[in-house]
C-alpha cells in the first residue's frame, strides 16, 4: 500500500469512475488498450483517489494516456516528463503520481531525464510501454529495437545493440525494477507491487505494435502458447517455469544463471534458486539473459527500500525553515541594495 492511500484515504470506486469521456484513440489492437484496462482495474483495487491521482507522460503513442484517466493528468513534452513529475511531487507529495512513456520518449531524448528520477528515488510508478519501435512517428527504429531490425530509418536492418529498459534502470540505481507484458492477466499483481513500493517503480511493459511491429514478442507474450516461456518471479518462490519442469541455477564457479531441468518436482534436488527481490546482482543477471536458451524473467525483479527523495528535501525544508519568520520585504532588502533618485528627464 502507497504512503499516499492509508486505509482511512482509500476511496471507494470502480473501473467507470476511472473511464473518461474521451475516444480511445489507438489502432485495432494495439497493446495499449489492454494496459489501459489493467491500470483502471487496479486503480479500485488500490483505493486511489482521482482527486490526488496524477497521469504524466511525455510524446508518443503511450503518452496519450492521460486523456483516458478520469483523474488530474499532463502530456507534457518529448522526454521530459519525469522533470515534470518530479516538481508535481515537490510541490504537493500527498500527489499519486504515474509517469507514462514509451521505448522511444523514455530511453532516447528523455534518457538522461528518467536516469535522474530513478537515482533520485522520487516517489512515483513509472510504466514505459516498450514496443521496440516508434509507432507514433510511422515505425522507425528504437533505442530499444533488435540488431536487423528493418525500418524507414533502417532500410537495410538495424546494426545498434539495443538498450534493455530494466538493466538501464538498475544501472541507475532503481530500487524497483519491473517487468510485464500488455495482454498478461498478471499485470495488475504487477502494478500494485510498484504502487507498494515507497519511491521511483519501474515497470517496463512489452507492448504489442500491431502496425509497425507485429507480434513481435508473441515467443514469450502470445495470448496462448508461449506460457512456458515465462518466469514469473515471486519473492521466496524457486525460479520454475515451464510448469515447473524446468528452473534456474546459479552456477558458482562461473558466477552465471543456467537453465536445468526438474524432475518429480524436486526443485531443491536440481539446485534451483529461490527469488530474493532484494538481491541486486541477481536482478541484473535476470534482465541480462538472453531470450531463447532462457526464459523471459517478468514480475518483480528487485525491490529493496532507500529513504525517496521528496522525504530528503522536506526534511532538509523544515531544517532551515525552523524558528525563522517569513518575511519577504526584510529578504528583499537585505545584503547590497541600491536606491535611485531622480527622474526620467534627467541626464544620464
Amino acid at each position: 500500500m502507497n504512503e499516499m492511500t492509508s486505509p482511512k484515504d482509500m476511496v471507494t470506486t470502480t473501473l467507470k469512475d476511472w473511464e473518461t469521456d474521451q475516444e480511445v484513440r489507438w489502432c485495432p489492437g494495439c497493446g495499449d488498450y489492454a494496459i489501459l484496462k489493467a491500470v483502471q482495474r487496479t486503480l479500485p483495487q488500490l483505493g486511489a483517489d482521482p482527486a490526488k491521482t496524477v497521469f504524466i507522460s511525455g510524446i508518443g503513442c503511450s503518452s496519450r494516456f492521460p486523456y483516458y484517466i478520469e483523474s488530474y493528468g499532463f502530456h507534457t513534452i518529448h522526454g521530459r516528463a519525469p522533470a515534470f513529475a518530479t516538481g508535481a511531487k515537490l510541490a504537493n507529495p500527498e500527489l499519486d503520481i504515474w509517469l507514462v512513456t514509451g521505448d522511444g520518449d523514455g530511453l532516447s531524448i528523455g534518457g538522461n531525464h528518467l536516469m535522474h528520477v530513478l537515482r533520485r528515488n522520487v516517489n512515483m510508478q513509472i510504466m514505459l510501454f516498450n514496443n521496440e519501435i516508434y509507432g507514433l512517428t510511422k515505425g522507425q527504429y528504437s533505442p530499444t529495437s533488435r540488431e536487423g531490425t528493418r525500418s524507414p530509418s533502417t532500410p537495410l536492418g538495424s546494426v545498434d545493440h539495443p538498450a534493455r529498459p530494466a538493466a538501464f534502470a538498475l544501472g541507475a540505481g532503481a530500487r524497483f525494477v519491473a517487468r510485464g507484458f500488455d495482454v498478461s492477466k498478471k499485470l495488475p499483481e504487477v502494478l500494485m507491487a510498484a504502487h507498494a513500493h515507497q519511491g521511483a517503480a519501474f515497470i517496463e511493459i512489452f507492448q504489442n505494435c500491431i502496425v509497425y511491429n507485429k507480434d513481435v514478442f508473441d515467443d514469450f507474450a502470445a495470448p496462448k502458447g508461449a506460457e512456458d516461456r515465462q518466469l514469473w518471479l515471486e519473492n521466496g518462490e524457486p525460479m520454475l517455469f515451464a510448469g515447473g519442469r524446468q528452473g534456474l541455477t546459479l552456477d558458482r564457479d562461473e558466477l552465471c544463471l543456467k537453465v536445468v531441468e526438474v524432475a518429480d518436482g524436486d526443485w531443491e534436488a536440481a539446485g534451483v534458486i529461490v527469488h530474493d527481490v532484494t538481491n541486486r546482482i541477481i536482478a541484473h543477471m535476470l534482465v541480462e539473459m538472453p531470450f531463447g536458451p532462457f526464459p523471459m524473467a517478468l514480475g518483480v525483479l528487485y525491490d529493496d527500500l532507500r529513504p525517496t527523495f521528496e522525504s530528503g528535501v522536506i526534511e532538509e525544508r523544515e531544517r532551515a525553515t525552523t524558528g525563522k519568520t517569513a518575511d519577504l520585504v526584510k529578504l528583499l532588502g537585505s545584503g547590497q541594495t541600491w536606491t535611485v533618485s531622480g527622474t526620467a528627464a534627467d541626464p544620464v
